[in-house]
């Protein structure tokens, strides 16, 4: 937790890290994608060195850099993924970014429309997370801050969240949520 929020004056950044399962997940990916990757450039030396002609491994080699590429990809954002919200008090705006490499996908809010911190809890029995949010009145979609797997550890953050906003921290641990926020399909 010391490293999910620091403050500097009035801008708060929390982290929000990526589990360490995804990025175990990306070595798999970048492993095959340079296998494919190198067997290109293999190829790409001997035919220019003189050993073959490049017209007739141009579909071999078009073909293996695309796979390359086609799976490098989602190992690269795997292995990069990052999202942090930033909550500035003197410009009164939140900044929730993704990113993943060189790429920023930014959403701006309005720190006004949030008036309190909560903490909720998942309902699976075996798997319980705690989120703490910031949420605001009916219409605000609310932005999920950090999870935590004790409740201790999301009550802490939530109170020294809320005293550094100066935003009451409510525990919606165990309650069932209100008929009128329920989500009814048609």
């Amino acid at each position: 937790m010391a490293g999910a929020m620091t403050v500097d004056g009035r801008i708060v950044r929390i982290d929000r890290p990526m589990p360490w399962v995804g990025r175990l997940l990306s070595l798999p990916l970048l492993a095959a994608s340079f296998y494919l990757l190198w067997n290109v450039a293999l190829g790409l030396r001997q035919d220019f060195s003189g050993f073959g002609r490049l017209a007739n491994d141009l579909m071999p080699v078009l073909v293996f850099t695309g796979l390359g590429l086609l799976v490098g990809i989602p190992g690269i954002i795997l292995l990069t993924f990052r999202t942090f919200v930033v909550l500035n008090e003197t410009l009164r705006q939140i900044v929730i970014t993704r990113q993943f490499g060189p790429l920023n996908f930014r959403k701006h809010r309005d720190l006004a429309d949030y008036h309190f911190i909560s903490m909720t809890d998942e309902d699976d029995p075996e798997l319980t997370t705690y989120d703490v949010n910031l949420c605001g009145n009916k219409g605000t979609e609310p932005i999920t801050l950090m999870s935590f797997t004790k409740r201790e550890e999301a009550s802490r953050f939530a109170s020294e969240l809320g005293r550094v906003l100066n935003l009451p921290a409510r525990d919606y641990v165990g309650t069932e949520p209100d008929a009128d926020n329920a989500d009814v399909t048609n």
